[in-house]
This record gives structure tokens, sequence and C-alpha cells, in this order.
């Protein structure tokens, strides 16, 4: 059997669909990562809220909701 040579594709362009060629709709990506941010920032304060109230860490919060839960 002959070995064909293996063909690339060509790259989209940055921020070109693999379907379409239309844009991404950048606008709507920022408010997304916006909303994405400011969760993950909530997530860490109430991360360190909880290590203060516990003295666990966040493992360890998991480990104790992971207890009480299957207890």
């Amino acid at each position: 059997m002959p070995e064909q040579p293996f063909l690339y594709e060509a790259p989209e362009r940055f921020g070109e669909s693999l379907t379409t060629r239309r844009p991404w709709n950048v606008s709507a990506l920022a408010g997304v990562e916006r909303l994405n941010g400011r969760v993950a920032m909530l997530g860490f304060a109430a991360a360190v809220v909880g290590e203060l109230l516990t003295g666990h860490g966040p493992a360890g919060q998991v480990l104790a909701l992971l207890r009480w839960y299957l207890s």
C-alpha cells in the first residue's frame, strides 16, 4: 500500500468560526468574561471567609461538606 502524504488543513483566522466566515461577537464575549471574572472573585472571597470561620482551607471545606452529606 503506497503511503500518502499527510495534508494539513489551512488554519482559520482568529475569531473566525469553523462553519462560517462571520467573526465572533466580541462585545458578547467581553460581557461573559467580565461576569466569569466577577463570579470567580466571589468564589475566592467565599473560600477565604469559610477558612476564617471553619479553620479549614478550601480542600478541608469540601471534605467536611462531603462528610456531612454522606453521614
